[in-house]
Parts: C-alpha cells; structure tokens; sequence
C-alpha cells in the first residue's frame, strides 16, 4: 500500500490577516462581496443559479456571488477537501479533491457523495471537466518520500472512475488543466519550457495531450488558467520571478486576457494572495465577471 506524505491541516488566517471573497467586472469594477477575520475561504466556483462554491475550513461552502453568508454544504461522507474543486456543467455535481487524495462527485443539493478515483499509487488534485460532463481533467502526484512534485502529470478520468488516461509524462511538473469551453484543448501551467526551478508557464495542448503550445513567455511564473465560457477572455495568476510552486501570502497578479493575448494582459489586479485566489476558474456564466480571493493582511 503506497504511503502518502501528510494532509497539512486546512489553511487559518493569520492574526490581522482578511479573507475577501472579491468580483471583478469586465470594465475594470471590482468589489468585495464578502470578508472575514476568522474564515478562510478559497478557491470560487461560479455556479449558474448565482452563487461562488468555496472551500474552507476542510469543507465545501456557497456564498451569492452578490453578497451574502457563506454556508456549508451537505456533504456526508465527505473527507476534508482542499481548493481544488470544479462544476458540472448543469452545476447538479462538485467534483471536489480531498484529502484522501481521491477525487470525489458531490450532489450540490446535498446527500450522499460518490468516490470516483481508486487507490491507485498517486494523488488525485482536480482541476477541469469535459464541457461535455463525461470526463474530469486532473493532475495525478507520484510522490517520492515527502517529495510530493516527483512526478506531477496530467490525467482525464470518466466522471464513473473508468477511464483513466495519463496525457503528460515529464520529469518537469504541469498543473491546473482546464478545457476550453469548446472542449478542443486543455490549459495548464507546466515548467518543461525552461531549467528555472518552479519557473511555471501557460500552455494548451489537445485532449489527447498532443500539439503543446507555449502561450506566456515572461520571466514571472504563471499558473491556472481560466477560459470565460463563451470565449474572448481569460484569467490566469501570475507570481514574481523565482516564485517556487503557488505558495500563499505573496503579492501577485490576477491577470486578465482577451482573444487570446497570453503575452499582454489587458489588465493586472495587484493583490496579496496565491494559494487560494483563483485555482479553478472562477467565470461567471455569461463571461461578464470573475471571482477571486485576497488575503490582505493589516500595516
């Protein structure tokens, strides 16, 4: 039986420190829609009915993306999870990573939760579904003692568990796979395109995991990538040069893109955050808005 380094426990804040759960509008708008010095809230989903669906605390959490409290989902059975959660697209299923290091479906109305990956030798970190709802895109981690990146690559599995294919085999980490809204290409931050340690990038590639493309170049370290529903526009987060794998509480960047200008952002949101500000995209249904996380912290 493969023995896995330890869950570190769910992130707290730190004394003086915020959570804002924060909605930026395509004209340069953004808004605090919720805030709290005692619960860490990470990651948004935008569900179709209105509401974000965070993690926080181990748990699945929704919040109205116009304001509002946050509550805690039903999810019996539910191990604690952690920022790595997706949507179905007819919003009726999380599929949330836990730490078990399985991935897990979750009826968001509430009730018993379904396994879907198996002990298999590898953890499970999920980050994308098929817009089709048939398949979930996930980077599975070999590790090697406490070396969790030993081998990080990208995976698709049947929303049933069945199906398992391993898209990627580098010795140089990829994360974050997400499908574009037509279901052509997959994203994902990956380092293969330099020797810099952590030094991440965006790339796509085809479902298959063929026809690799470098789309961001710079000397920063770029990490999941988000296409808005409809097309046109993009997120991604971007750290400072030398920025080792996505660690919280740094100064980073939301960076916005459009028709596909991966190179030249048409805007940066300067925040304090990283781990937990926008792993799994955060697009609101009609591609006006996007959610992210801050966690600035008192002068």
């Amino acid at each position: 039986m493969t023995t896995f380094p330890a869950s570190p426990p769910p992130r707290t804040l730190a004394a003086g420190q915020r959570c804002r759960v924060r909605v930026a509008d395509l004209d340069g708008a953004v808004r605090t829609v919720w805030e709290s010095d005692e619960l860490l809230l990470e990651a948004p989903n935008w569900h179709p009915d209105g509401a974000l669906v965070l993690n926080g605390a181990g748990r699945l959490w929704e919040l109205p993306a116009d304001g509002g409290h946050a509550v805690p989902l039903d999810t019996p059975g539910l191990p604690d999870v952690n920022n790595d959660h997706v949507l179905s697209p007819d919003g009726a299923t999380v599929y949330a990573s836990a730490d078990d290091w399985n991935l897990y479906a979750v009826p968001r109305a509430g009730g018993a939760v379904r396994r879907v990956t198996r002990d298999d030798g590898r953890m499970h970190f999920l980050h994308g579904v098929s817009p089709d709802g048939r398949e979930l895109a996930y980077v599975a981690l070999t590790p090697a003692g406490d070396d969790w990146w030993a081998a990080a690559n990208v995976h698709v599995v049947g929303v049933d568990g069945t199906g398992d294919r391993q898209l990627t085999a580098s010795a140089r980490p990829d994360d974050g796979p997400e499908y574009s809204p037509d279901g052509e290409w997959l994203y994902l931050n990956t380092e293969i395109f330099t020797e810099a340690p952590g030094h991440a990038q965006i790339a796509r590639m085809r479902p298959d995991g063929s026809g690799v493309e470098r789309l961001t170049h710079g000397d920063r370290v770029d990490w999941f990538p988000h296409l808005a529903p409809r097309g046109g526009h993009a997120t991604y987060l971007s750290y400072p040069p030398g920025t080792v794998g996505h660690p919280p509480d740094l100064p980073v960047q939301v960076c916005l893109v459009a028709d596909g200008g991966w190179d030249a952002p048409v805007r940066r949101i300067d925040l304090f955050g990283g781990q937990g500000t926008i792993n799994v995209n955060s697009w609101s249904p009609d591609g006006a808005r996007f959610a992210f996380v801050d966690y600035p912290v008192a002068s």
